[in-house]
């Protein structure tokens, strides 16, 4: 049976944003993930990525973070406050938001909840689940570390995927090296010959094997931890 694809819509503080919630074909409670966007907002490549999770046994939310909002502006302050404010900005309480709402919905395991993120996606994923110990897991793609990078001494368990021709990979290298130093179970990997955005299959600088491999890492690192 395929999975369950409906339009939501939520309140963060006092505005309304939508999201795309997949669900899959099987009774009991799921483990639930917030899939978070790239720059380019909530396409279909990341409703696809919402229905891949949802054939594997999860409850997905692919969260709208533009939703009736001017997207300039909204870029403007979300990556205003990845630099100035990782931890505490209007981003961040949007995807706190949307883990309410998630883990309120019928069939979800509100204990076994994660998060996989895209480029501004991924380094929300990251700063979020330093602030938020709601998170059991995150898979963050070619993203930046908060500020301080201290911080990630809070993080949950981290499948990271990185291209090694981006400038976010000495971002993934430094993540790899503070998450040995904090003993946080981690699997992070840079691809070689991979640009930015490799896992994004509607763009030009796709790479399948990179897609690919990371995915299976993904899948195989969120059942260690959700499944």
């Amino acid at each position: 049976m395929p999975p369950v694809i409906q339009t939501v819509r939520f309140r963060s503080g006092s505005e309304t944003l939508e999201g795309s919630l997949v669900r899959p074909e099987r009774d009991g409670l799921c483990p639930g993930v917030i899939v978070i966007h790239e720059a380019f907002g909530l396409n279909e490549n990341i409703r696809d990525v919402a229905r891949r999770l949802a054939d594997q046994g999860y409850v997905a939310l692919a969260v709208d973070l533009f939703a009736g909002r001017n997207r300039a502006l909204c870029m403007f302050r979300f990556f205003s406050g990845i630099v100035l404010n990782s931890l505490d900005h209007g981003g961040i309480h949007d995807l706190k938001a949307a883990l309410t709402f998630l883990t309120a919905q019928p069939g979800v395991d509100s204990t076994r909840v994660g998060a996989i993120g895209f480029c501004m996606g991924g380094s929300f994923a990251i700063a979020w689940a330093a602030a938020d110990n709601r998170l059991k897991v995150i898979a963050p793609y070619y993203a930046m570390n908060p500020r301080p990078l201290a911080a990630v001494a809070r993080l949950c368990p981290v499948v990271g995927s990185y291209p090694e021709n981006d400038f976010t990979r000495g971002s993934g290298e430094k993540l790899g090296v503070e998450l040995d130093r904090y003993q946080i179970p981690h699997d992070i990997k840079i691809y070689s010959g991979a640009k930015h955005s490799f896992f994004n299959e509607t763009g030009s600088r796709y790479d399948a094997a990179a897609a690919e491999d990371s995915w299976k890492r993904v899948l195989s690192f969120f059942e260690q931890h959700l499944g």
